[in-house]
């Protein structure tokens, strides 16, 4: 009984958080989405568009959200982690023993991360307008101060990132469940006034306004998809919270609350056309409006607040994979070590925040920027998913193309909706992509070039060491640790040593860092050693993508096999390379002169891996690209 009672306790807390962090992006986008709807122009003002509207925007959460990311997307779970990174491993490992199609999914699945990035710039710049735009409802007078307004509360979210979010992170559910409730009172008590809205839980609506105006349908689902935005943030916590809790918050909170207000506001609408403006706020009496303009900023904050700690999150998988430099990385908590902060991503996401709203300067020209790389990451995420169920999965042909088939059919017609704002500001997200995309890649080559490299010029290990200790040199006390890129291969910092201080030490490891397409390797598999005799050892250290690299901590592993490490008389060699672009090389020029850059400026491997400063010593080269 013990036991049942703490299951359902934690239950109720990783619902509670679900609702926090999972569903704060959606759970903002009543403060928007009907009113660009109405607004964009095309749909003339009448009962039955608003009835057409409302079933389409409930459908499209229930298919969208419902059925393919709640019921299908998150079944496929890596070992427990979702999201677009780890449904890409997982996609990659059931086609690997296609290499070709393997090469294509990679690129289309790190396209889709990067437009994550483009996504992580739009949301928090629309959802904290959307809130500060109810300033305008209270007053026009309020309206110069929206902009300004939602600038000072941007910079202040980015300020606080590096103090971590455990302090206030325990507050985000117990909002949010607010601010749902608040949605959800303010869409009972309009439907109230005219019950018959509810009638447009039919499909019978939405198909008969798509019959009735089939282009007019496709030109708005790039302003229906505000609706669903924020989808891919409950697949890709999973994670955190579990699929349990994660559904369990959709179905019985987060997707009554939304339909209530969306057809709250629909109601609203056909008893005041006028409230088309701003049909969120003006569903609430005046007394409430301050209130509620400051409980949708809370809301906005968080859902922002989600969608930053998720681009640190992604930022620190995708360098694992070897996709961006080492970048610095610091931990904001003692007990959680998924709560990190990236100083270099914090503050490159507030500039381009800042530069989407000064540039948009309202929720409303914002969401013409939106939906684009939403909409491309909901593609690729089906697509993804075939290559799961078909071949990870083995499931028949004919079940995967039709699970996912209709799916992205779906998906294509929003995504093809969306092309059409690009001109308006879909270009803006999509640049932050490619943009991001170019650098992942040129790192991928570039670290591909240079090991190229490395490797004709590589000297075997066991070779070299049958050759040393024929004459051997001064050995001297301690333990050495070389770190090298391939085992098997002199590391270029023992050959720099031995070259200058012309001494070895006593003990010597020769370490390679794996990481792994998966998300998590546990400490048993973490450490294979391989001893080389004379006191040598080769070690071959294993991380998953979400492990956090502590070099020191695995190698205490080697007690009891032979090789004991003593910490005050342990030394850690780097080689520290620098790299030289050529003219013919494996890429363009401008492309391998970016590569040298990143790979000057990346982060010290010695913070990456937490090796103690003062037992550090690098030894530089320079290799020709």
């Amino acid at each position: 009984m013990f036991l049942l009672s703490v299951s359902k306790s934690s239950l109720t807390a990783l619902t509670l958080g679900a609702i926090g962090v999972v569903y704060g992006d959606i759970g903002t986008s009543v403060l928007y989405a009907m009113k660009v709807v109405f607004e964009s122009g095309y749909v003339a003002y009448t009962a039955d568009n608003v009835m057409g509207i409302l079933s389409i925007f409930f459908w499209t959460l229930t298919v969208i959200v419902s059925l393919k990311y709640v019921v299908l997307v998150l079944r496929a779970d890596n070992n427990g982690e979702g999201g677009l990174v780890a449904m890409l491993a997982l996609a990659s490992m059931a086609v690997k023993e296609s290499p070709r199609l393997r090469r294509v999914l990679l690129v289309v699945g790190i396209f889709g991360t990067c437009l994550f990035y483009g996504d992580g710039v739009i949301t928090p710049a629309i959802s904290v307008l959307g809130a500060v735009e109810g300033l305008e409802v209270i007053s026009p007078t309020f309206k110069k101060l929206v902009v300004p307004l939602t600038l000072l509360i941007l910079f202040c979210l980015f300020a606080v990132q590096k103090r971590g979010t455990a302090g206030i992170g325990k507050f985000f559910g117990p909002i949010t469940l607010v601010w749902f409730a608040v949605i959800a009172i303010l869409g009972v008590v309009h439907i109230a006034t005219n019950p018959a809205i509810l009638w447009a839980l039919s499909p019978f609506y939405a198909l008969k306004f798509i019959w009735a105006q089939p282009v007019t349908t496709f030109i708005i689902l790039g302003a229906v998809v505000l609706c669903v935005t924020g989808g891919e943030a409950l697949y890709a916590d999973m994670g955190h919270f579990g699929k349990k809790p994660i559904r369990l918050a959709w179905f019985s909170v987060v997707m009554p609350a939304l339909t209530l207000n969306y057809f709250g506001q629909g109601a609203l609408l056909l008893d005041t056309p006028d409230a088309v403006k701003n049909p969120f706020f003006l569903m609430a009496p005046d007394w409430a409006l301050v209130p509620l303009v400051i409980l949708a900023t809370m809301a906005a904050v968080i859902a922002s607040q989600a969608l930053i700690s998720g681009a640190f999150s992604v930022t620190k998988q995708v360098i694992q994979l070897g996709y961006l430099p080492r970048l610095q990385i610091l931990h904001t908590s003692v007990k959680e070590t998924g709560q990190i902060y990236l100083p270099l991503v914090n503050w490159g996401l507030f500039a381009m925040i800042v530069l989407a709203v000064v540039l948009f300067k309202s929720s409303n020209d914002l969401a013409a920027a939106y939906g684009i790389a939403v909409c491309t990451d909901m593609l690729i995420t089906t697509i993804l998913t075939f290559f799961v169920i078909r071949y990870g999965w083995k499931y028949p042909l004919a079940l995967c193309i039709g699970a996912t088939g209709f799916f992205f059919l779906v998906d294509l017609a929003f995504w093809g909706s969306n092309l059409m704002k690009l001109l308006a500001g879909g270009w803006f997200p999509l640049a932050i992509g490619g943009l991001i995309f170019t650098l992942m890649m040129t790192w991928k080559d570039g670290r591909r070039l240079l090991n190229t490299t490395l490797k004709a010029d590589a000297i075997d290990l066991n070779g070299f060491l049958e050759a040393v200790f024929v004459s051997p040199p001064v050995r001297v006390e301690g333990t050495a640790v070389f770190l090298t890129a391939e085992t098997g291969t002199v590391p270029n910092a023992l050959l720099h040593n031995l070259k200058h201080n012309k001494v070895l030490h006593e003990n010597n490891i020769f370490v390679t860092v794996r990481n792994h397409e998966v998300p998590w390797i546990g400490l048993d598999k973490r450490v294979e050693v391989e001893s080389l005799g004379h006191h040598c050892w080769q070690v071959l250290i294993n991380y998953g993508f979400k492990n956090d690299p502590d070099l020191p901590t695995a190698l205490q592993q080697l007690k009891g096999r032979g090789c004991e490490l003593e910490h005050m008389t342990t030394s850690y060699f780097l080689s520290r390379d620098s790299v030289i672009p050529t003219i013919g090389g494996g890429m363009a020029q401008w492309r391998e002169k970016l590569f040298a850059q990143m790979h000057h400026n990346a982060s010290a491997a010695a913070d990456f891996l937490k090796l103690p400063n003062n037992a550090v010593v690098e030894l530089g080269s320079k290799i020709e690209i």
